[in-house]
């Protein structure tokens, strides 16, 4: 953090000094310290997630486990491992003795788990377009399209096998909008998960993130 805070005050002072327009355009690398400590973790236990609301001819509980699968087993060093446990109730992530009994043989791990909640619908959205006319600027027009929206609501929760203990907790929402009416809830999944994804690993992980900043020249 230091390191970055060295980095900024350095092209301050050089923007400051600057009279003329020219620029470079630089990418720093910005990292932020962890949301939880995992190393004493040996182990990541990818878990069933509460299905709020079923998405029909779709599995988003297996996809999303698959998906997190192989995305944490890309970022962490832990072993990753995943274990099914059906979940009824909500309320279940506060149960300490519920997560204690069902990982007793799983020592120095953590559960990856939560709630998850897919919709979908298609809404009409007031689209502006340029126009040419023959005497005039380009001006716009507007006219009624429908879009296909679909919104992902994650909760993710991670959980102690030791103590039973919610150890991080976030909440996520990401919406898109599509042209295409026959858009598949399938394939609009994995875009906004990845959106959830890269948003969860850089608060929990504290995973670097490259940023662009300008330098004005003489």
């Amino acid at each position: 953090m230091k390191k970055n805070r060295f980095i900024l005050l350095i092209i301050i002072l050089i923007l400051s000094s600057c009279t003329s327009n020219e620029y470079w355009k630089v990418r720093i690398e910005v990292s932020q310290k962890p949301a939880v400590n995992l190393d004493k973790f040996k182990e990541f236990i990818i878990t069933d997630f509460f299905v709020k609301k079923e998405t029909k001819n779709f599995n988003i509980n297996n996809e999303l486990k698959d998906y997190f699968a192989t995305e944490l087993g890309q970022t962490l060093e832990n072993k990753i491992s995943s274990k099914e446990i059906p979940l009824e109730k909500e309320d279940v992530f506060k149960d300490e003795d519920f997560w204690k009994n069902l990982s007793v043989d799983a020592k120095e791990s953590v559960l990856f788990t939560g709630s998850i909640q897919y919709t979908q619908e298609t809404r009409k959205a007031l689209i502006k377009k340029l126009k040419k006319e023959q005497e005039s600027p380009f001006t716009s027009e507007s006219k009624f399209a429908q879009r296909k929206f679909y919104t992902l609501q994650l909760e993710v929760y991670l959980i102690d096998t030791q103590t039973g203990k919610i150890v991080y907790k976030r909440n996520f929402r990401e919406t898109k909008a599509y042209k295409n009416p026959n858009q598949t809830a399938y394939f609009a999944f994995f875009d906004l998960v990845k959106n959830i994804k890269d948003k969860l690993f850089a608060h929990m992980l504290g995973i670097k993130k490259i940023q662009e900043r300008y330098i004005i020249s003489n």
